[in-house]
């Protein structure tokens, strides 16, 4: 492999156009990648393989995914200078993950944390698709020889599983695959539940526990003036204080003020004049992404331009690490 010093590391990061993309995904992930577009070539998937893990409607899937890569551009991604494409576009990502499937032990898969909260969550579905997703996740990564990937704490484990995959499958065939690290944000990265927030906020709440993207202003406001606090009315941030540590988690990152700013300016003022201001500063920001979001969604033939274009540019990178994982493997080629 070519030394890292000599060429502009890779980022790859996807999202499931599966739910409502919320704040909690714009938090910590979506602008977080932002600052990434500058110093990385970045890849940015919209992972729709991995989402009929769990049923979808197939007229909705299709809607979202349009959705997701507009909303990828309305927070701040460039276009231009990075790749953007449908994961099921470009057929590698399928065939990496069957080889990978191949390396990968059955106790290894058995231990993931999300396999048992899905499964949980869909006992009237425990697919087999559910039990190898982190495989699929694995190949997303290893195709493009990715440096680092953007994962919350609770995606630590798939990374993980990826790097001990990629290293069983090294050490038999060689140098075939590059070593991902991950990148953690330190601010915002794990935003929670309004209503449990011990729990993180999810896509697929639907008890108003998640702020959506796609949420109209009174919406907001009313979801944060709502959110589940703490005994006390004291704006600080303390050791179990879940609710109000979440909200000042919140407000910190969208008006860039730390904690010890944010228990100053709301001193003596309670959690009633602190939900509203958390609320207004919500609003506003999503309500400038959703003035662009509009914008991009109203242009079709743009979108479908971008991921065809985008699906060809991924395809010549990940087609080159599967010629060389298929001719290791010993698959015959004329």
């Amino acid at each position: 492999m070519e030394n890292t010093a000599e060429r502009k590391k890779i980022v790859f990061s996807g999202v499931q156009p599966s739910g409502q993309i919320t704040i909690g995904n714009y938090l910590g992930a979506l602008r977080n990648w932002v600052p990434l577009q500058k110093e990385y070539n970045c890849i940015f998937c919209v992972v729709d393989l991995h989402s009929i893990t769990v049923r979808q409607v197939p007229a909705e899937l299709r809607r979202r995914t349009r959705e997701l890569l507009a909303m990828y551009l309305a927070c701040g991604l460039d276009d231009e200078n990075n790749i953007f494409f449908v994961q099921s576009h470009v057929p590698a990502h399928a065939e990496l993950a069957w080889v990978l499937n191949c390396y990968t032990m059955f106790g290894e898969l058995s231990r993931m944390t999300q396999f048992k909260d899905k499964s949980a969550a869909h006992s009237d579905n425990v697919n087999a698709g559910l039990f190898t997703y982190p495989v699929l996740m694995a190949a997303d990564i290893l195709l493009y020889q990715t440096d680092l990937v953007p994962v919350g704490q609770d995606q630590k484990q798939h990374l993980e599983i990826t790097r001990d995959i990629a290293s069983r499958f090294n050490g038999i065939y060689g140098d075939v695959f590059r070593m991902p690290e991950p990148y953690i944000p330190q601010v915002g990265q794990k935003i929670a539940s309004l209503t449990e927030p011990e729990k993180k906020m999810s896509k697929s709440d639907t008890s108003g526990g998640s702020v959506s993207m796609f949420d109209d202003r009174d919406t907001i406001i009313r979801k944060i003036k709502r959110a589940v606090t703490d005994s006390g009315s004291e704006v600080r941030y303390a050791e179990g204080k879940h609710g109000i540590n979440n909200l000042m988690t919140i407000y910190s990152c969208f008006t860039g003020r730390n904690f010890a700013e944010i228990e100053k300016e709301f001193e003596g003022l309670g959690y009633g004049a602190f939900k509203e201001a958390v609320g207004l500063a919500v609003a506003d920001a999503v309500g400038k992404i959703q003035e662009k979001y509009n914008a991009y969604l109203a242009d079709k033939d743009f979108l479908d331009g971008l991921m065809k274009q985008g699906a060809e540019r991924a395809a010549l990178l990940a087609n080159r690490t599967l010629s060389k994982v298929y001719k290791k493997v010993g698959f015959y080629r004329p």
